[in-house]
């Protein structure tokens, strides 16, 4: 699993405090510093879960709150496209990412390409470069530092678009909250979805996770959706990670989406 601790976390603090010192001294920080640790920054973001999720506590449903939670996923689904969400076959989305900590702000670029079980997940910019292949067997990931995300397949939309099938479990939100519902893999990652009433569409979804004993959070927000062919997709949404005394915000803008286009098992190439 992903070596994401928090000396890693103090540093990165460090340097941020830095930043407001005169130029050269960032300067001769940024490549040792910056580099190493943003990439760890950048690629946590845009994950959801390259750490353990946290165990809860059940707290087992009343067969209502059961009852409901089944029927908000099942009503999120078709909302999302229903039976040509579960027809999607490949999905390519290509945009940019704002990610500001502190008053320090990295603009950069990302581009994710999904074929059934296959992804392959692409983070750029002048400072750091993250790559994450997965070929339906193995996974590459560059550079080689110990990262290893859990599969990206199994969160946010592409969880849900796994409803009803085995394995995948649709329960009540442990906080009991009526306008929503959480959706497990069969790995054991889970996204808690919050619905919006009068569209059925996902608002926002949320998980938790533990970094050496300490609870992290993290909460995305979705502001704007694209229909391509039939399927609802996010396509401007904001990120908030919290963690320790730090939080982090990402905001991302699809500008290119495509479904169900060609493409060439080349881009899951471990390379």
């Amino acid at each position: 699993m992903f070596a994401f601790t928090f000396f890693y976390l103090k540093h990165i603090t460090r340097f941020l405090r830095l930043i407001s010192k005169p130029f050269e001294l960032v300067h001769i920080l940024a490549r040792k510093i910056m580099k190493k640790y943003l990439t760890v920054l950048i690629v946590a973001l845009f994950s959801l879960s390259i750490l353990a999720q946290k165990k809860e506590t059940e707290i087992k449903p009343t067969q209502t709150e059961q009852a409901n939670a089944e029927r908000l996923a099942k009503e999120t689904y078709i909302a999302h496209g229903g039976e040509n969400l579960k027809k999607l076959n490949t999905l390519s989305v290509l945009g940019s990412v704002d990610v500001t900590a502190s008053s320090f702000t990295l603009p950069a670029t990302f581009a994710t390409v999904f074929s059934g079980e296959k992804y392959r997940l692409e983070i750029n910019s002048q400072i750091v470069n993250f790559k994450q292949v997965f070929d339906g067997e193995q996974t590459f990931t560059s550079p080689e530092r110990g990262f290893n995300l859990p599969p990206i397949n199994r969160l946010g939309l592409p969880l849900l678009q796994h409803f009803g099938e085995e394995g995948f479990i649709v329960s009540a939100l442990p906080d009991k909250k009526p306008d929503g519902f959480r959706m497990t893999s069969p790995e054991g990652y889970y996204s808690d979805f919050y619905i919006n009433k009068k569209t059925n569409q996902i608002k926002k979804y949320e998980a938790k996770y533990l970094v050496d004993g300490r609870e992290v959070t993290t909460l995305v927000e979705v502001d704007k959706f694209e229909d391509k062919n039939g399927v609802i997709i996010p396509s401007k949404y904001a990120q908030r990670f919290e963690f320790g005394q730090m939080t982090v915000y990402a905001q991302f803008k699809a500008k290119e989406i495509k479904v169900n286009e060609e493409v060439s098992d080349n881009v899951f190439t471990l390379e």
